[in-house]
């Protein structure tokens, strides 16, 4: 098959650091092949730092829109873009849509909700020969019908050294002292979440060793980030609200390690070489890991778990609050 192939991105940050695997494979074919991605705005930043991707096309719809015409108007505008091949990764209708009314001759995608006439292409969903995301991402890339996905390659995102300088200025970050990162944050809910008191309590024993901690995270995370430093002392830094997604990249890159939840920065982090400590409470390191061999997972694979929900069901999120913050500390006094 020769021709650029069009990407429809997942919604997601850890996802789409996910979805570098699969460019990765792309970029292997020969001849290889142009690829472009229509994803979320707000992924432009991230998607510019993998070199195998020519250009984001934006997506102008919010997660969760559905915009039968604006997604028909933007497959029109693309039909002169000569794609051979879109390659869907979510498993929605409407983001199959897009693809078919630019009438892209290979429409590649998993079986799902009743979306049989929009791809010509579509695989079965093999759930226990790709256990991962990341394998499921990858397989779409491979021929149909291979008897085996292709190798997964770990992400790889590129770093601006220049922005580095930048932010340890403008941010007033010290210079040649060893940092810890930390994510308090998830976006799909606090059952993803360890306990802040334990964020705390580890980074006052990193600062008591003259490290200084990074907490890095959206505004929504802001709150969060205080109530860590305020239980921490004076090497904490709240960068909650103060950085952009690129300038996360360039951050976690500089980072020693990374004390973080089952996030979209984790996976950044494993994206950059920063040495992740994950940790995992409804969901499971089985779905989706850091993409990474400099990793320590911590989950304690509770009876209850893993439930998958945003909010623990059972009220006690057991599967977090018995994870203690000597076991993250244990492992930071080794690097």
């Amino acid at each position: 098959m020769t021709g650029p192939v069009l990407v429809v991105g997942p919604s997601w940050v850890g996802d789409m650091v996910m979805a570098q695997a699969l460019f990765k494979v792309l970029a292997q074919r020969r001849p290889r092949p142009v690829v472009d991605v229509l994803a979320p705005g707000w992924s432009r930043p991230l998607i510019a730092r993998m070199p195998e991707i020519r250009r984001a096309i934006e997506m102008p719809l919010g997660h969760g829109e559905f915009g039968w015409s604006r997604r028909r108007a933007l497959g029109r505008s693309l039909r002169s873009a000569g794609y051979a091949q879109a390659i869907v990764l979510p498993r929605s209708f409407k983001s199959a849509l897009t693809p078919f009314h630019a009438r892209i001759p290979v429409r590649t995608g998993y079986r799902g909700e009743s979306r049989l006439w929009l791809l010509n292409d579509i695989r079965p969903l093999d759930k226990s020969a790709l256990p991962r995301t990341v394998d499921r991402y990858v397989a779409l890339g491979g021929p149909p019908g291979a008897k085996q996905p292709p190798a997964v390659p770990e992400p790889a995102l590129e770093v601006d050294a220049a922005n580095q300088q930048r932010l340890r200025t403008a941010l007033d970050l010290a210079a040649g002292v060893p940092a810890v990162a930390m994510m308090p944050g998830a976006e799909f809910g606090p059952a993803k979440c360890w306990p802040l008191e334990y964020f705390a309590e580890v980074a006052r024993e990193a600062g008591s060793r003259g490290r200084q901690i990074w907490i890095l995270g959206s505004e929504r995370d802001r709150a969060a980030g205080e109530t860590i430093r305020a239980g921490a002392g004076e090497a904490v830094r709240n960068l909650c609200g103060q950085t952009r997604l690129e300038d996360a990249v360039d951050l976690l890159a500089m980072a020693e390690a990374a004390v973080t939840n089952d996030s979209g920065l984790m996976h950044v982090a494993a994206a950059v070489g920063c040495k992740v400590i994950a940790l995992y409470g409804s969901t499971t390191p089985e779905y989706t890991p850091p993409l990474t061999a400099n990793k320590h997972v911590l989950w304690l694979r509770p009876d209850c778990g893993p439930c998958m929900q945003r909010t623990c069901p059972l009220d006690h999120l057991k599967c977090l609050r018995d994870l203690l913050p000597e076991q993250v500390t244990d492992i930071l006094r080794t690097l």
